[in-house]
């Protein structure tokens, strides 16, 4: 029987490509979005799942169950980003970019966890960022984000060993999607002590972001994480200096690594 997989945030971007992607595969692909639009060219299903409503996951997980009898991969790709000064953003706009990188994951795996526990197997993948792996200048909310849902992997992946279920984590760097649009970006305020510095990192990411990789590349390593027989703990996609940076981070004093970053964000 082909894998039944349910892909969080698949409307656009990275979940797109990877429902393309394992659909093309053979597996039976269920994407969400908070609002799916009728689209006849999807090769995959799409339900309607807002990964902050708990109604609304259950009633997504239910659905699948209720079609397919189980349940085999969740992928948490769905997510948003956040851009400014951690003084000038509002301290709501943190919390919501808490709720759906964090806490909004966390809900879609307790929906989840109890049928594969039953079923005795299944596989979570959370999509997390290199950005997670150290705290970067105006995007600070967004590393502390993905940072946590890291150290969560690593927890909840003890919690459920037992009962044959792995969790796993994949970290992309920058990629050509339409993430910088769905941002919220702290506005530039003329009167704000960080308004230059500000605006040339916003177009600092933006560069990044257009200059990124092909999504496909993360679909291809989301496939491979899910054929393997005893996935690893960590995963990084991205390019050689983004996924470089992670070692050096490892390796340098705290000092010089921040001398690095600054001098790359031209601070």
């Amino acid at each position: 029987m082909s894998k039944v997989v349910l892909i969080t945030g698949a409307s656009s971007g990275i979940g797109k490509s990877i429902a393309e992607y394992l659909q093309l595969k053979g597996m039976q692909v269920y994407g969400t979005s908070r609002r799916p639009k009728e689209d006849d060219t999807l090769s995959f299903k799409m339900l309607p799942l807002d990964v902050t409503n708990v109604n609304s996951i259950q009633k997504a997980v239910v659905t699948i169950i209720e079609n397919e009898g189980k349940l085999d991969v969740l992928i948490n790709n769905a997510g948003m980003g956040i851009t400014g000064a951690i003084e000038d953003t509002p301290t709501d706009e943190m919390r919501k970019v808490f709720d759906t990188n964090f806490f909004g994951p966390i809900d879609v795996m307790k929906a989840v966890l109890p049928y594969m526990r039953k079923q005795k197997s299944g596989l979570i993948i959370n999509t997390t960022s290199i950005a997670g792996y150290m705290g970067l200048p105006f995007r600070g909310m967004y590393s502390a984000s993905k940072g946590a849902l890291e150290l969560i992997t690593e927890a909840i992946r003890m919690e459920v060993k037992s009962f044959g279920i792995n969790v796993t984590n994949i970290a992309p760097g920058d990629f050509a999607t339409n993430i910088a649009a769905g941002r919220y970006h702290t506005p530039v305020f003329e009167d704000s002590a960080y308004k230059d510095k500000y605006k040339e990192n916003l177009a600092l990411m933006d560069a990044h972001v257009d200059g990124g990789l092909p999504p496909k590349i993360m679909a291809e390593a989301v496939y491979k994480i899910i054929t393997k027989k005893h996935p690893k703990i960590h995963y990084k996609v991205g390019g050689l200096m983004e996924k470089f940076s992670i070692v050096l981070k490892r390796i340098l004093p705290d000092k010089w690594y921040e001398i690095m970053l600054m001098n790359h964000f031209k601070m």
